[in-house]
């Protein structure tokens, strides 16, 4: 499905790699998201989730800005900010999330912990993430769902 025959996929269609080749080999990628709440927003991430920060930028061009890595991957997660303040950004829809996956229960128990006592527990739209994954679901200061991954239990 491309726009009229330009090659390029519609607008508002993510692309997927799907040749194993250029997927190992191909870019890492980068998620980068506005808030206008960026001290509350930058600490869920670094204490209450955890996640290491790479860089930071103080005034590149009116902008500050936070770069985490996302662990078991080379893509990252970058928070800004304009210094002038009063940026727009659209609302979060119930489907806007970001799904963090762990190797265990209790890694998702223990960064569960933290965020319960600053963050409110809220479910995604779509019913996946309480029916097909093992998971719990809160809302970031900007009202963004993270969703907290871990392995089902399998039984004996």
């Amino acid at each position: 499905m491309t726009r009229s025959g330009s090659g390029q996929p519609p607008r508002g269609y993510a692309v997927r790699v799907t040749d194993a080749a250029a997927s190992t080999a191909g870019p890492s990628v980068r998620f980068a998201r506005h808030t206008n709440a960026f001290t509350e927003v930058v600490a869920f991430y670094r204490e209450g989730i955890g996640l290491p920060v790479l860089g930071a930028f103080d005034d590149h061009d009116g902008y500050a800005g936070v770069i985490f890595g996302l662990p078991g991957s080379d893509h990252q997660l970058e928070l800004t900010t304009t210094l002038a303040g009063g940026a727009e950004r659209p609302a979060p829809s119930r489907d806007d999330l970001l799904a963090l996956y762990y190797d265990t229960r209790a890694a998702v128990d223990d960064v569960a912990g933290r965020l319960a006592l600053v963050a409110e527990r809220a479910w995604p739209a779509n019913p996946y993430w309480q029916t097909r994954v093992e998971s719990v679901s809160f809302l970031d200061p900007d009202g963004w769902r993270v969703v907290l991954v871990y392995p089902r239990a399998t039984s004996v």
